[in-house]
């Protein structure tokens, strides 16, 4: 009989349609695949089940985050062999129903489940959120914050490091610090809002503070920090408390639809609006541009996706939706800058930063695994798991163009036409230092 690696290479072959690019490691010690390729280590039949109940994406997330299913080698190498694979496949990728349709096919799964034991279903992992329809309450959006920024402000610190930045960073060049890049982002961002001194800023989905700080701190303004997680809510004013700031910066744990003392001057909203949801973005546009004076700016920073040919066949990410960013929704720049237009706003200038949010994963990921004991220890080991995995396939996403970040900067311009925008605006890309 072959071992259990050659037999899972080849069942597993047969399933795809397509050569496995990495090696397969065995719970016997059996291996199979390409010698020098990255070894995707099964470490009990578990796994397998796993990936017979659950096919492709979340089955992988499943046996991954329970520890049953590793790694061996470059993890950013061992992604990118598998993404054509598992996550590249998109619109063109066969159903389940579809697959099993072809003899072969049946054929191989029966031998997966030969392969596997008893196929009775494991039990997902504790960290995974039961997938519900994205409603996008109040409720629902607070629960779904939760689960996502009140992991522990310890375990962040760990991964965002000093900054407490937990968007991306602006890289003057790629061997800068961290620290310096996430400096200079809220610096831009600063500059393309060009508040003065007194003026009042909305900084909606404030995170641990540091854009309100910097703002207050370097730029003379009144902010108002909101967010949904009261883990996030108490780090920042005590960060706001030790730099002596409490007359000028306030932190609320406040729904973004309910706020009411407007209007401000300029509006940030720094990688928030992926968690709004397709149906209420309009709403939350509309929400902003009532809080803004007439002439104020708004800065949206906000992941986007590539467009479909059908978009009523997007479906969110089911390791993202599970584990990582419950009821998160990403939309089409085009449709984002579309629904800011609708609401009111004036669009001015719309700038890609992809490419940095790549050069900022892999630097949290790095923070991650330099003190990987301590994270798993914090967070737990398969909290800890889930986040290497999601910022590290996020990070190759960037880079091959699959996702992107844009900046909109938007006005919500009077009556009269005067924008309040200098005839040539693009100062803010030089450098801040």
């Amino acid at each position: 009989m072959a071992d259990a690696a050659s037999r899972l290479k080849s069942l597993v072959e047969q399933l795809l349609g397509a050569p496995l690019p990495v090696r397969i490691r065995a719970w016997d010690g059996s291996q199979a695949g390409p010698p020098d390729a990255p070894a995707l280590v099964v470490h009990n039949r578990r796994a397998v089940r796993r990936l017979l109940w659950k096919p492709g994406e979340l089955g992988l997330a499943r046996a991954w985050v329970a520890g049953d299913l590793d790694i061996e080698g470059d993890l950013y190498a061992a992604l990118d062999l598998m993404a054509e694979l598992v996550w590249e496949r998109g619109e063109d990728a066969r159903s389940l129903p579809q697959m099993l349709r072809d003899p072969e096919v049946r054929a191989a799964v029966r031998g997966l489940v030969k392969v596997a034991g008893l196929p009775l279903p494991p039990a997902p992992p504790r960290e995974e959120v039961r997938r519900v329809r994205h409603l996008h309450t109040k409720r629902t959006d607070k629960r779904a914050i939760s689960h996502h920024y009140d992991v522990g402000n310890d375990f962040y610190e760990i991964v965002l490091g000093p900054s407490m930045v937990y968007s991306c960073a602006y890289w003057p060049s790629p061997d800068a610090t961290l620290e310096q890049a996430q400096h200079d982002k809220l610096e831009l961002v600063c500059r393309k809002l060009g508040p003065t001194p007194g003026q009042r800023l909305l900084d909606v989905g404030c995170g641990w503070g540091s854009l309100a700080i910097h703002a207050a701190r370097e730029h003379g303004v009144h902010v108002v920090g909101i967010t949904l997680s009261h883990e996030q809510a108490a780090y920042a004013r005590k960060r706001v408390a030790d730099e002596g700031l409490t007359d000028r910066v306030e932190i609320r744990v406040q729904d973004y639809r309910d706020v009411a003392d407007g209007p401000y001057d300029v509006i940030s909203s720094i990688g928030m609006a992926e968690h709004v949801g397709a149906d209420r973005y309009l709403e939350y546009a509309e929400n902003l541009h009532r809080l803004l004076r007439p002439g104020g700016r708004l800065l949206n920073h906000q992941i986007g996706r590539r467009p479909q040919r059908d978009e009523s066949a997007y479906d969110v990410d089911e390791f993202i939706d599970a584990y990582v960013f419950p009821d998160g929704e990403l939309a089409p720049l085009g449709t984002t800058v579309t629904q800011l237009e609708r609401a009111g706003f004036e669009v001015r200038d719309v700038e890609s930063i992809r490419e940095h949010y790549g050069l900022t994963l892999r630097r949290w990921v790095a923070n991650l695994e330099a003190q990987w004991p301590r994270a798993m220890r914090l967070a737990g080991p398969g909290r800890a798991r889930v986040w290497r995995l999601y910022m590290a396939a996020c990070a190759l996403a960037f880079e091959h163009n699959r996702i992107g970040v844009n900046q909109v900067l938007a006005v919500r311009t009077p009556r009269d036409g005067g924008s309040g925008m200098p005839l040539r605006a693009r100062t803010w890309g030089t450098d801040p230092s």
